[in-house]
This record gives C-alpha cells, structure tokens and sequence, in this order.
C-alpha cells in the first residue's frame, strides 16, 4: 500500500469511527444514487444482475451492495477502512448474496476470481489508476464490465486535472465543520479513457451528473466500459534466440481451478516453461522448468507432449512444443526473480496480455479459447484433451 493509500485509509477510518458514534441510521437506498441524490441515472446502468458474480469497490456502510444483492447477484463489497467495514456488518450481518470485506482493494483483485461485473460510486478516484486499473484489468472476467462515479467538478468549481497526478480534497465529518485532507484523482475525461484503453479496457459510454442545486457547481461522471472478449498477447522481441534457445517448451498444467499462469517482470503472463537442454527429453524438459520457475514437481507418466509450433520472428524460425500436464504435487510459488505470482487461471478468465508463445501455445491445445495472437503452424503429436 502507497503512503497516499494509508493516508486516504487514515481518513476514512475517522470518518466511520464519527458516524459510529453518531449512532445515526441512514435509510436504505430509495433511489439508487451514484453521487448526487436526485440526479443522474439509477441501478439500471448495472443491467440485469441475476446470479452474476459483482464486486463492489469502496462499499463504505454497504448500501448499494445490499440493493445489488436484493437484485439476485453474488456481491462481495470491499473496503479497507476497518470502521467503514464494521458499520456495513452492524448492518447487513446476514444478507442473502452479500460478502463483506475488509481488505486494500488492489491486493484483493490480485487474488479474487475475476468477476462478471465491477462497479463503484466514488471509490476509484481514491487509488492511483496506475496501480488499481492493472489489477481490474484481470479482475473482469472478459466480457464483463466495469461502472463507476468519479468526481469531475467541485461544488467550487474546481474542473478535473490534465494529468494522471493527486490532488488534495476535503472530506467533511458529518454534522461537523471539520475537513481532512484527502487525495484524489479527479481527471478529465478523456484521460479516464487514456487510462482505460492502456489497460485494454473499452470505455462504452460516460453520463453527466449535475447538481441540481444552482449554487452547487459539483460535478461528477459515470464511467461504463468493458473488457474484449478475446484475450491479447505480448509481441515476443524480434533479436534472434541464442544459440541455445532454438527449441523451447511451454508447460500447460491444468486441474479443477484452470491453467497455471505466472507473471513476469516485463507485465506479460506466461506458462512455465523454456530451453530444452542438451541430452533432455521433452517431457523431461518441461518437468524440470516447472519445478525451477514455480515449485511443482510432475512424474514423466503424467506428462503429455501435444505438438510442434513453428513460426517466424525477425527472419528467425521459432519452435515452441506445448506439453499438458494434468497431475502433480506442491503449491506454486516463486523460485526465479524474473517469473512469479503464479496463480491458476479459470479458462474463461485467462488474464492479459500473455505471452505470444504460451498464447499460441494455449490455442494448439483448446481451440475454442478466445485468444488473440500471430497465427503459427501447428503440427500435433497426438489429439489433446480437452478440458
């Protein structure tokens, strides 16, 4: 966590200690509201939410979680203010469909199962975009989407920044004259959709939400987008291989929670695998890099060469052999500096980018997965299982 995100989490958290000690009970939501009471649309930006998996961003007392939920979906609501989180359990201690949190936000969609939809009223502006929009980007199932408020005018008149930078707000305890200092990221427009689309994030639509009030200049807007379908690739570098490096294998391990992904410094996602050493088999190649980059040790019984990929990078013939492995023992975890966060990944969820190699690789075995990359030609060995 950055020290603006502690200190953003500092003041929240006076913030629902002060509403803790008011003892006051804020009806429920009647309408739906994003920012500004009476203004703006309602609930049905978020469609129809029957048995969809929804993550609420910034949940605060929990509200427009409870309404999303009363709506039939699975909502799990985060907050990291410890006291902000207290007071939506004092509320909604049992609520069909609700899943209270208490987490950092970005830490949680890390390891969450991507969900169908991701929404949040006011929340996002409080997290740098740089370091939140990542973790959404692989937290959307592809497909799904993402709606959120953010703050685009004050109610001074203070219009949005032109850069990706913090700025300090006031955030005022209730009933009081008393303001603390918070940072925010108010940005225009066009800088949310800059910020969207580097994050292969399509922005659909962006709504006004005025004050009604003449004398109150606030201004906010809802964002709608989502995320493709199909899943991109990460060019590889058009230097030739080493010597060494001619033959290569990608090791497909998949079990009941999806395939076995990790992430490399260089952002792109990547199946185990490399060089295939002199005197190695390629089964015994690809057991020997899964368990040096992530800890997993797999018998020769159990693996499955699938084929031969061939194609051309830079003038420059590239093999890659894809192999299945289905059965192994250990817990993933990293062993080389350059390769960890190793997760499985459902097969409708894969994150993005990946690897051009692993995505091809990934093609050969299931057709039917919704992965973008340059086409190579595939020569199988046998006819691979489908999951």
């Amino acid at each position: 966590m950055t020290d603006i995100s502690s200190h953003n989490l500092a003041v929240w958290s006076t913030y629902g200690a002060h509403q803790i000690s008011r003892g006051i009970e804020l009806p429920e939501l009647d309408p739906w509201a994003w920012d500004i009471p009476d203004a703006g649309p309602g609930i049905e930006v978020l469609g129809d939410v029957r048995g969809l998996r929804v993550l609420d961003l910034g949940s605060g007392l929990g509200r427009h979680a409870a309404r999303v939920a009363a709506h039939g979906a699975q909502v799990t609501a985060i907050d990291s203010s410890p006291t902000q989180h207290q007071r939506a359990v004092d509320r909604y201690p049992d609520t069909l469909g609700l899943h209270l949190v208490c987490a950092d936000a970005v830490d949680h969609l890390h390891h969450a199962a991507p969900y169908d939809l991701v929404y949040s009223v006011s929340g996002v502006p409080f997290t740098d975009p740089r370091r939140l929009l990542p973790a959404l980007a692989n937290a959307i199932r592809p497909g799904g989407r993402l709606v959120f408020s953010a703050l685009h005018t004050t109610s001074a008149g203070a219009g949005p920044s032109s850069e990706a930078v913090a700025r300090t707000e006031a955030l005022r305890l209730p009933g009081t004259t008393e303001d603390h200092p918070t940072h925010m990221w108010v940005l225009g427009t066009s800088l949310w959709e800059d910020l969207l689309g580097e994050h292969s994030l399509i922005l659909d639509s962006v709504t006004t939400i005025d004050s009604p009030q003449p004398d109150n200049r606030a201004s906010y807007r809802l964002y709608c987008a989502h995320r493709p379908k199909r899943v991109p690739s990460r060019p590889r570098t058009s230097a030739p291989p080493t010597p060494t490096a001619a033959l290569g294998v990608g090791v497909i391990v998949h079990g009941p929670q999806g395939v076995l992904l990790g992430l490399h410094r260089n952002g792109a996602h990547e199946l185990p695998g490399g060089t295939v050493e002199a005197g190695e088999t390629l089964a015994e190649a690809a057991i020997r890099e899964l368990y040096e980059e992530a800890g997993l040790v797999a018998e020769p019984g159990a693996v499955q060469v699938l084929g031969t990929l061939i194609d051309q990078v830079g003038g420059v013939v590239r093999v890659t052999v894809p192999v299945l492995i289905t059965d192994w023992s250990g817990t993933p975890h990293q062993r080389e500096e350059a390769l960890g966060s190793w997760r499985f990944w459902p097969l409708n969820a894969l994150p993005q980018p990946l690897f051009v190699p692993n995505s091809q690789a990934l093609t050969a075995w299931n057709p039917d997965l919704p992965l973008d990359h340059p086409a190579a030609c595939f020569q199988p060995y046998t006819i691979p299982g489908r999951a």
